[in-house]
């Protein structure tokens, strides 16, 4: 292949992606030309409701599918924290990696989540962080907030919001430095499956996954997978308060952490387990999970 199309949504962050992405394509591959066909999806038209209401994170990816069903783009680059466990039949994800700093990041205060009034405002419309703030911080008021980064930010300037919450790897792509940043540690809030990483999404016969070999990175790709492999076994999406996160240790075995919480934050059930293989590691920790309560707790926030 000679010229390839790389379908993205035209936020900031998006774009920063598929040019990444792009860039690292005609650097393993002198002479290809790629293309970026911007999009609006259908999640970034319906801002007025949180995501839980309107379909979920697959809304911003739908559109970016059928042009590549429809020929007129041969991948797409995602957060991977974005995509379901699950692809539609006919996709796959061959390459994952490029991670940044997994961790979440309040805005607000330079001092953190200790420093914030009592009954503070957040902005967050993560079911994942919602849980872990108000576990540590049961006096918080958690409130939606939707839109890309710069938006959400214009609305923690303009005081809708005394704080708000954001991934780190975002804000560092888009070089935003505020001195009102204070991230949390893992230990702290523990990520979603996949933050930080990106993800290549292709039909899953395409030929452009012979493109995509070089830029291959079995160290991220085998902790994400594991990570995934949480959300996939305990049949949850992002819009559930799941999270994972796996590190690399030096002998090559993954340690594998993951949590399920109620939205509330009053109960938080913690697993975790080392292993070499992504699959066996994370169905071992599922298996943990649920032997603790798990089912119960997410059938719980799926009424919410």
């Amino acid at each position: 292949m000679k010229e390839i199309t790389i379908a993205t949504r035209e936020s900031a962050l998006a774009l920063w992606q598929a040019n990444f992405i792009r860039d690292r394509l005609i650097e393993a591959h002198p002479g290809l030309t790629v293309h970026l066909l911007g999009m609006t999806t259908q999640g970034d038209r319906w801002l007025n409701a949180p995501l839980k209401e309107i379909g979920g994170k697959g809304l911003f990816i739908k559109e970016l599918e059928v042009a590549m069903m429809e020929g007129h783009a041969d991948l797409a680059v995602h957060s991977v924290k974005d995509l379901p466990a699950q692809l539609p039949e006919g996709f796959s994800l061959p390459l994952i990696g490029y991670r940044d700093d997994v961790r979440d990041v309040l805005l607000g205060h330079p001092q953190g989540l200790a420093a914030l009034p009592q009954n503070a405002k957040v902005g967050s419309s993560s079911p994942r962080r919602q849980a872990q703030l108000l576990a540590m911080r049961p006096d918080l008021r958690i409130e939606s907030i939707r839109g890309n980064v710069q938006t959400r930010l214009s609305k923690l300037d303009s005081g809708e919001f005394d704080a708000i919450v954001l991934a780190q790897a975002g804000l560092s792509r888009l070089a935003i430095e505020r001195y009102d940043a204070c991230p949390f540690s893992v230990a702290e809030c523990l990520p979603a499956p996949g933050q930080g990483a990106l993800g290549i999404e292709i039909i899953t016969d395409s030929p452009v996954r012979a493109l995509l070999e070089k830029l291959s990175d079995s160290k991220v790709s085998r902790c994400v997978e594991a990570e995934r492999g949480i959300s996939a076994g305990l049949g949850a999406d992002c819009a559930l308060p799941v999270a994972a996160h796996g590190v690399l240790e030096a002998n090559g075995d993954i340690h594998l952490r993951a949590l399920v919480a109620e939205a509330d934050g009053s109960r938080i059930i913690r697993a975790e387990a080392k292993g070499g293989e992504p699959g066996q590691l994370a169905k071992e920790v599922v298996e943990q999970l649920l032997s603790h309560g798990a089912a119960g707790i997410l059938e719980n926030a799926r009424r919410l």
